[in-house]
């Protein structure tokens, strides 16, 4: 199956959970990393699960999942245990035109979650479709033991001087080989970081044309 892989912002989107046992707990934490709007409907949850509700960073409607549960929402997680209620809930959803995913029943996702390395905003996800979570995990295991753990804030620096380049480059070849020069170089945040001397040397070869009066 071909998947198109994304990165999707959900920041206060509408989001619902339906389950608050051992699948929807790790999916609930997914959701609330990027700061999705959570509701869980479940007539009975974990205690960490309650204990986010009653901290108010989820909603929990402590009840069974019923027909019209999805209204207005951008994307749903079924994962309870039973199959039916799962597919029952993909169903609405697949009506309503939301994004889906039915733990551990692939027929029954529209999205999976990926294993995910993270290391500050570097996120390196791998999927295999469904076909074989623990294979993911264990790539992920491998990935995560190899690269640095100060890579995120490396990309931080990188980040910030990126956006200084763009403001005083124009789009063109000659910023593009810069950006790229800067992406295999050290970067810090000081102002006499030799990578960000390099930017502002370059910035006096490839300046941004003056305005016209």
């Amino acid at each position: 199956m071909d998947l198109f892989p994304i990165f999707l912002k959900i920041a206060a989107r509408p989001c619902v959970v339906v389950g608050a046992g051992n699948l929807a707990e790790a999916k609930i934490d997914s959701l609330l990393a990027a700061h999705a709007k959570v509701t869980v409907i479940a007539p009975e949850a974990r205690p960490r699960v309650a204990d986010m509700a009653a901290a108010g960073e989820i909603e929990w409607l402590k009840r069974e999942y019923a027909a019209g549960d999805l209204t207005a929402q951008f994307l749903v997680v079924a994962a309870t245990d039973s199959p039916v209620v799962n597919r029952a809930v993909f169903k609405e959803a697949t009506e309503k035109n939301i994004l889906c995913n039915a733990v551990d029943d692939p027929p029954f996702c529209d999205f999976y979650f990926p294993s995910v390395v993270r290391r500050g905003d570097l996120q390196i996800a791998i999927s295999t479709a469904g076909a074989s979570p623990a294979l993911a995990q264990r790539l992920r295991k491998e990935i995560n033991a190899q690269l640095p753990l100060d890579v995120g804030d490396w990309l931080t620096d990188l980040g910030n001087l990126r956006r200084e380049v763009t403001q005083i480059e124009p789009l063109n070849e000659e910023r593009k080989w810069l950006l790229h020069q800067l992406a295999q170089r050290e970067v810090c945040g000081y102002e006499s970081c030799p990578s960000r001397l390099l930017a502002r040397e370059h910035a006096l070869k490839n300046p941004l044309p003056e305005k016209k009066s």
